[in-house]
């Protein structure tokens, strides 16, 4: 006996603002699909997850790392040393840094070869050719 029956199916489409499917055999599939979706679900419900704490998100949540991630007065003086108080009310401006701070080493140039890269200013523009179509 299936467990999503096909006036389900079409609720569950029709709530999803999703097309009904064309013909029967698209039918069948989107059935065979949630069946196994929700077969998936109930497999996982059933391990036991005792002391287990529950994830709050999929990111390193380790010490080391929130403590990296961590804004502090030291890792921002760089940049507030490239600050300057001007005019009567003490406006910030912000002098160029003449170091990279940070570099990750990627080459936006190397996507492209000989004429296929050019650089307009301090942009740069990587030309594709378009597919050609085949011809039967």
């Amino acid at each position: 006996k299936p467990e999503v029956t096909q006036k389900q199916l079409h609720h569950l489409l029709k709530l999803s603002a999703l097309p009904l499917p064309k013909d029967n055999v698209e039918e069948a599939r989107m059935l065979k699909t949630l069946e196994s979706q929700i077969h998936f679900v109930k497999e996982i419900q059933k391990v036991d997850t005792t002391g287990v704490e529950p994830l709050v998100a999929v990111r390193d949540e380790t010490q080391e790392h929130i403590q990296e991630q961590t804004v502090t007065l030291d890792k921002l003086q760089p940049f507030l040393d490239l600050e300057d108080k001007v005019g009567n009310n003490g406006t910030i401006r912000r002098r160029k840094s003449k170091e990279v701070v940070h570099d990750s080493g990627w080459d936006p140039f190397a996507l492209g070869v000989g004429q296929d890269t050019r650089k307009v200013g301090r942009f740069f523009m990587v030309k594709k050719e378009k597919e050609k179509k085949s011809t039967d």
